[in-house]
């Protein structure tokens, strides 16, 4: 049986540079960056007081107030994100073999907001004020349980938890389920609403976070020599995928291809990748493996790249391994460096990017590289967006515990 052709029809955004698709590439190609002052709680005697906040999303206004009083905030962003997706998509539900379209939509943290504010009721009020819909409200799967409902998707549902390579991870085995002919429409992504006093302290007293709060927008600096860590962000990003024969069957504007994707672990450390970044390297001949074209006809790369030295340094080194003298022609771009890190929903979003770049042509920048770390000396296109052409492009995220996944993305032809 031959595979199926796997296309991309939608995409919505939910981000720190704004929470429609147009909106957040135009921020992205000029450079803006995302990162702030946290205004979302108090954050006196936090290490870190800076972040990729979602500022111009009013839940109510989008999703109804009834509908946004319940759900926790990581919901919201991926029912927002989806809307859109869904809408870009045309896809006519009714004349749609709803037992054929599913979600696979993930989260790394879940309802964290909801979780501790029952936690504050439950020792402030007792046991018989929290509220019973708790648990519903706040685990990682509703994102994608909720979509469904919405969408009427009878389909397979799943909630892939790899920490922040979840959008990644989400898009590849949709684009799995397609190839093999087992579904017809996927909707498919990461979202993350993480922002909270515990996740802020936890991560800032490893170490793990940039305390540059004097000045926000040079906070995040992958391949930098004097980046201190990364910045924590929020956000979704939602991809319709669909079956070439299915999108064409129905006069779809086609917008990319999902051609290859790769999977692996580090088998190493709970958080730490390493230095040569051999699990990394491996998803990534894995993807081109799949996607059946040589290193030498990527474009792109999209890298993880989130600001942290031991990161930067191994997602560098395993470029190289797998591109050998091409790593140095092939031009790298750093989403991070103006999003921040929305942990589980950057790799969907920086898909869509990548799905932007292939359309027009523009590379946008990494910003903030003003003095490379020695040992990350490739071109990571550096302070502006750059013309090219583009044909194929290849987009890393990786996550703690050793998750690893790549995907190539080809401009339809």
């Amino acid at each position: 049986m031959d595979k199926e052709r796997v296309v991309i029809t939608g995409m919505g955004v939910v981000s720190p540079l704004g929470s429609e698709v147009e909106t957040f590439w135009s921020g992205l190609v000029s450079g803006e960056s995302g990162v702030k002052p946290i205004e979302s709680f108090d954050t006196e005697g936090y290490k870190t007081k800076i972040a990729g906040e979602v500022r111009d999303f009013e839940a109510a206004a989008l999703l109804g107030a009834k509908e946004a009083r319940k759900l926790d905030r990581f919901c919201q962003f991926a029912l927002h994100a989806a809307d859109q997706a869904m809408r870009q998509s045309g896809l006519d539900l009714e004349r749609t073999d709803r037992e054929r379209i599913g979600v696979y939509v993930g989260s790394g943290i879940g309802g964290i907001g909801t979780l501790m504010g029952q936690g504050e009721v439950l020792a402030g009020r007792g046991p018989g004020r929290v509220s019973p819909s708790l648990v519903p409200t706040m685990i990682a799967n509703m994102a994608a349980a909720l979509i469904g409902i919405r969408f009427g998707a009878l389909g397979p549902s799943m909630a892939p938890i790899t920490a922040c390579s979840i959008g990644n991870t989400a898009i590849g085995e949709a684009f799995f389920h397609i190839e093999a002919g087992r579904s017809d429409v996927m909707i498919a992504g990461g979202t993350e609403a993480a922002l909270h006093g515990i996740s802020l302290a936890s991560f800032s007293n490893a170490t793990a976070l940039s305390a540059r709060n004097d000045d926000p927008r040079a906070a995040s600096r992958p391949f930098d020599r004097d980046r201190d860590g990364f910045v924590m962000a929020e956000g979704a990003g939602i991809l319709v995928l669909e079956s070439l024969s299915h999108a064409l069957n129905r006069g779809a504007d086609i917008l990319g291809e999902v051609i290859g994707y790769g999977a692996s672990s580090d088998a190493y450390h709970m958080v730490a990748t390493p230095e040569d970044g051999s699990g990394a390297a491996r998803a990534m001949k894995l993807a081109l493996k799949e996607a059946g074209v040589a290193p030498s006809e990527i474009d792109v790369i999209s890298a993880h790249a989130t600001s942290t030295v031991l990161g930067d340094r191994s997602e560098t080194a395993a470029i190289k391994s797998v591109f050998g003298a091409d790593a140095y022609r092939i031009p790298v771009t750093a989403n991070k460096s103006m999003t921040g890190h929305m942990l589980g929903a950057s790799g969907a979003v920086e898909a869509i990017a990548l799905v932007k770049s292939l359309q027009t042509g523009l590379i946008p920048p990494t910003i903030n590289l003003k003095n490379p770390d020695p040992l990350c000396d490739l071109d990571y296109t550096a302070d502006e967006a750059r013309e090219a052409n583009l044909r194929i492009g290849i987009s890393n995220s990786f996550g703690f515990g050793g998750h690893n996944s790549a995907i190539v993305l080809k401009r339809y032809e």
